[in-house]
């Protein structure tokens, strides 16, 4: 069964479960409350595996959801450069071996230190302890089925590192399908792409290879991937009833060819200064999940997913040139278990009110080690001179929500929603003599929450939203756990407000501007690999986005993104004691921009051109540094069908060859007065060549 919803926003839905229940019930709901408020949708978006929990459009908040027709043809290194392509998100890009860089919006940085931005891959958490997003790595293009960005404070389905709102990749499910893709491109990259669907009467398999090798862009930069994966989903015969596994693999061996002083940057941007050339990474990526959606009556449905995840990350980096004592000379060894249990129950009491709830459990059984080094060119990291962490640590964390989605009429509709986390966890820390101490206690963290909206008709809406959010301490250490003379830590409430307006002017035109607020009582800045932590107390962020697509004539699609975004700590000091009220947090571009088209020439050959910007940022916390890291990019490409079976894709990168740069503020490894910028150089350009088969 088919079930089409907005042709003019071309977003399908593809019913897997049969003819029966199940199918009719999402359809129901579907029509009910998903009819894309506050949605916009990016290209072609063929969304082909059912759920019975509610679609991110219900929530009225600012959603993107980008399609597979966006995704697959585009040659990245990493896939977090794919997410760029969606408005108002800020790239970081360290762009160092396995560590290469995340995403993030709604002026939470990537740096690390305020991670606001919740991961999900097929519905399953994908978050770090840390908050980091690095399970992304694990998914390449010609799997992805379509992205989703969910922002703002009012979606109650997620508790942990949801601050700013939630990123959901899903990958292809179901379906009859044998594609490949093969690519050779600038630095000597090679990469091969295979996915293969068989859908056969009640049972699907969806299968999934990918290997990536580079020489990378700078000196000692190598590096090598893979990642396998397996989809199995059987529906009984009554079609009420869908389970299936999904397991994934993931290895990276990647050199890294450090940062870069200003002096070093000017003279050769691209090496790799002779102290990193034993810098290096490999991390192993394990994940498994179950996923069960049960039709139990033709108004009530659940879903539950199981899940398991595993990372283990070892990791020499020497981070400046200055000889005395052991800090910028380390190895650290990260190895993170994480195991969950997602339950979700969706009610249709009626057409004009529908209830979803659930709750969700994740236990997590980490392990960090850190030693240091003494110096040497390059640093050998044979011998340490000193262990700095070797912790175990343990951190459990139980969450529910309940949303009811209210139409009192065909123009209105109200969704109250609330949800709670409840955190537990010890850690025992292994250089001091087994000392075991206990998690902060942050007690029930509540989260109300409430979204309207106003359609008076398919081509304008109005939707306002208020919610609560909740950022807390993680890592091995203090101030996570209660280790001696560290003091209790509150949670952190983030309150935002939105009001947004989604119009549709023309037939082939939609456009959406949102201005939002954030405020955060207690914000923490937390590098937890570095034991780097700073108080930065009250926050505000705020902001304005704006977006417009359209399409000029069958043959033209043009789309533009602007959004603007400050982040600033209104009452907070240093760690020495000096105030920072009114500065802004590091690292936040005020501008963010985002602009494309698609010309289809004919049946066989179409191009595109995209840019992107974003501003320079302060680099620390005094804003006193000045300001780096700005930039203008132009990618561009064309595909070319051969034949039904082979088509040929050109990409090629930073067109106009400009010169950028990732900048961070190191203050923590020089001498006290010798503190500067580190730069991390970002590629030149770049041209690719790819082969698809489509069987």
């Amino acid at each position: 069964m088919n079930v089409s919803r907005s042709k003019q926003a071309k977003m399908i839905w593809r019913v897997r479960f049969g003819p029966h229940q199940f199918a009719w019930f999402l359809s129901l709901v579907s029509a009910s409350i998903f009819a894309q408020e506050s949605t916009v949708m990016l290209g072609e978006v063929t969304v082909s595996s059912g759920s019975g929990s509610l679609p991110a459009g219900s929530i009225l908040t600012s959603v993107d959801i980008m399609g597979a027709e966006r995704v697959q043809d585009k040659n990245v290194m990493n896939s977090w450069e794919l997410i760029g392509q969606m408005p108002g998100i800020q790239l970081t890009e360290f762009r160092l071996g396995a560590e290469s860089g995340k995403p993030s919006f709604r002026a939470f940085n990537g740096e690390g230190y305020i991670n606001g931005i919740k991961l999900l891959i097929d519905g399953v958490p994908s978050n770090v302890n840390s908050g980091n997003m690095r399970y992304l790595d694990m998914i390449f293009p010609l799997d992805i089925d379509y992205i989703e960005v969910v922002r703002g404070t009012n979606d109650p389905r997620y508790g942990l590192h949801n601050i700013g709102g939630n990123i959901s990749v899903a990958t292809r499910q179901g379906g009859n399908y044998s594609d490949g893709r093969l690519t050779y491109g600038s630095f000597n990259t090679r990469e091969l792409q295979a996915a293969l669907g068989w859908e056969s009467g009640r049972f699907s398999q969806n299968y999934f290879f990918a290997k990536q090798n580079s020489d990378g862009y700078r000196d000692h930069s190598e590096s090598k991937k893979h990642s396998l994966g397996g989809k199995w989903f059987y529906t009984l015969d009554s079609g009420n009833m869908k389970a299936g596994l999904i397991a994934r693999m993931y290895n990276h061996k990647a050199e890294e060819a450090g940062y870069l002083t200003t002096v070093e940057l000017e003279t050769d941007r691209f090496q790799s200064p002779a102290k990193n050339a034993n810098d290096h990474d490999i991390r192993d990526m394990q994940q498994v999940s179950g996923h069960l959606d049960f039709q139990i009556t033709p108004s009530l449905a659940y879903g539950s997913k199981l899940y398991y995840n595993a990372i283990k990350d070892d990791r020499h980096i020497t981070y400046n040139s200055y000889s005395a004592g052991t800090s910028p000379r380390q190895r650290r060894l990260w190895n993170e278990e994480h195991i969950g249990w997602i339950n979700t129950l969706t009610w249709q009491i009626s057409k004009q009110v529908i209830v979803d709830g659930g709750f969700n459990y994740e236990h997590q059984n980490n392990r960090y080690r850190r030693y240091r080094y003494h110096y040497a060119v390059p640093t050998d990291f044979f011998i340490p001179a000193s262990i700095s962490n070797d912790d175990s640590y343990t951190f459990n964390n139980f969450g529910a929500y309940v949303q009811a989605i209210i139409k009192p009429t065909e123009s209105w509709k109200i969704i109250p929603a609330f949800r709670t986390d409840n955190f537990k966890g010890h850690t025992t820390l292994n250089t001091t003599g087994l000392n075991t101490y206990p998690l902060q206690d942050y007690g029930w963290i509540n989260q109300p929450k409430l979204s309207v909206v106003y359609s008076p008709s398919q081509a304008f809406s109005i939707y306002g939203n208020w919610g609560r959010t909740f950022q807390i301490v993680t890592g091995s250490r203090n101030p996570a756990y209660l280790t001696p003379g560290i003091s209790e830590y509150r949670p952190s409430i983030n309150t935002g407000i939105e009001l947004g307006v989604r119009l549709r002017p023309l037939k082939r035109m939609e456009a959406r501007v949102a201005v939002w607020q954030q405020d955060a009582t207690d914000e923490v800045a937390n590098l937890p690999s570095a034991g780097a932590t700073q108080n930065l107390g009250e926050t505000r962020r705020r902001g304005v986005d704006f977006q417009i697509t359209t399409n000029i004539a069958e043959k033209l699609k043009l789309w533009y993104s602007y959004s603007y975004q400050e982040a600033k700590i209104m009452d907070g000091y240093t760690s020495g004691g000096t105030s920072l009220a009114g500065k802004e947090v590091f690292s936040t571009p005020r501008h963010i921009s985002n602009a494309g088209m698609e010309y289809k020439f004919s049946e066989y050959l179409r191009f595109n051109f995209q840019g992107r910007a974003q501003s320079n940022y302060y680099i620390d916390d005094l804003n006193a540094q000045g300001k780096y890291g700005g930039y203008i990019l132009f990618d561009g490409g064309a595909h070319c069908a051969l034949t039904k079976t082979f088509s040929l894709d050109l990409q090629i990168k930073n067109i106009f060859d400009r010169e950028y740069e990732y900048v961070w503020y190191d203050n923590f490894f020089w001498p006290a007065g010798s503190y500067q910028p580190m730069f991390s150089p970002g590629p030149d350009r770049a041209a690719y060549l790819s082969l698809n088969i489509k069987m």
